[in-house]
C-alpha cells in the first residue's frame, strides 16, 4: 500500500468520523428515552425521540457536507434509527396506553419496531447512494414523532381527554395505521434541501415546510401534532387520488 493509498484512506476515516458521531448521539438519544419511559418520565422520554430525530437529521447533512456516505454508515444509521425509531416509540406506546391490554397491546406495541426494521432493512437494500426527493413508505424518524406528539398533546389539547387513561383506544389504530404505512409503497416528501437552488426551484413547498418549522418552535407539541398530521394526511391523499386517478384513466382508455 502507497502512502497515497494510506493518507487517503485517513481522510475518509475522518470524515466518517464526523457523521457518525451524530448517529450515535442518535443512538444514545434513543437508549435514554427508552430509560425514561421505564422509569415513568414520558415527556422527558418523548423530546428524547425528538431529540434522537434532530441528530438523525445532521448526521445525513455532516454526510453530505464532508462527501463521506459510505456503507458503514448507513448500516450505523439504520441500527440507531431501529432504536431510537422502533424500540423506543414501541416501549413508550406499551407504557404509556397499551399494557393494560394484555397481549393485544403488547402486541400491536411491538408493530413500529418491527414494521420499522421491515423497512429499514428494504431501504438498504435499495440504497444506491443517490438523495431523492421521497421516500417509499413512512419514514420512521416521522412515524415516531407522530406517536410522539399524540403523547405530548394528550393531556393539552381539550378532545383527547375523552380518551381517558383507561381507555386509550386511540393508540391501537394510530400504532397499526402508521406501521402499515412504513411498509406501504406510499411516496412521502423528504425534507427539502437547504441550498439555494432547491428554495429557488421549488418556492412553494419550501414555504410550506418552513410554516411548519415555525408552527413547531411558537406552538411546540402542539405545532408538532398539527404538523405531522398534515404530512401524513397529504402523502396519503395524494396517493390515494393518484390511485384512483389511474384507475380512472384506465378505464378511459379501455372504453375507446
Amino acid at each position: 500500500m502507497t502512502n497515497s493509498d494510506s493518507d487517503e484512506r485517513r481522510k475518509v476515516g475522518s470524515r466518517t468520523a464526523v457523521p457518525s458521531f451524530f448517529t450515535l448521539m442518535n443512538l444514545l438519544s434513543g437508549y435514554l428515552a427508552v430509560v425514561q419511559t421505564i422509569e415513568g418520565r414520558f415527556e422527558y422520554a418523548c423530546w428524547l425521540i425528538v431529540l434522537a430525530g434532530l441528530f438523525d437529521a445532521l448526521d445525513g447533512m455532516m454526510a453530505r457536507l464532508t462527501d463521506s456516505t459510505s456503507l458503514f454508515g448507513v448500516e450505523l444509521d439504520s441500527l440507531s434509527d431501529i432504536v431510537s425509531f422502533g424500540v423506543a416509540p414501541s416501549v413508550l406506546i406499551y407504557v404509556f396506553g397499551l399494557q393494560e391490554y394484555g397481549a393485544v397491546g403488547l402486541i400491536v406495541s411491538s408493530l413500529p419496531t418491527i414494521c420499522g426494521a421491515l423497512r429499514l432493512a428494504r431501504f438498504n437494500v435499495r440504497f444506491d447512494g443517490v438523495k431523492r426527493d421521497y421516500f417509499m413508505g413512512l419514514p420512521t424518524p416521522a412515524m415516531a414523532a407522530v406517536i410522539v406528539a399524540f403523547i405530548l398533546n394528550f393531556d393539552e389539547a381539550g378532545w383527547f381527554h375523552r380518551f381517558s387513561p383507561g381507555g386509550l383506544s386511540v393508540f391501537i389504530p394510530l400504532s397499526i395505521g402508521l406501521s402499515i404505512l412504513m411498509i406501504s409503497t406510499v411516496k412521502f416528501d423528504a425534507l427539502p434541501r437547504p441550498t439555494r437552488a432547491y428554495i429557488l426551484g421549488h418556492p412553494r413547498k419550501t414555504a410550506l415546510y418552513g410554516t411548519g418549522f415555525l408552527l413547531i418552535i411558537f406552538l411546540q407539541q402542539i405545532g408538532l401534532l398539527v404538523v405531522l398530521t398534515s404530512y401524513v394526511l397529504i402523502n396519503v391523499f395524494r396517493a390515494v387520488y393518484s390511485l384512483f386517478h389511474g384507475i380512472s384513466a384506465e378505464k378511459e382508455q379501455g372504453s375507446t
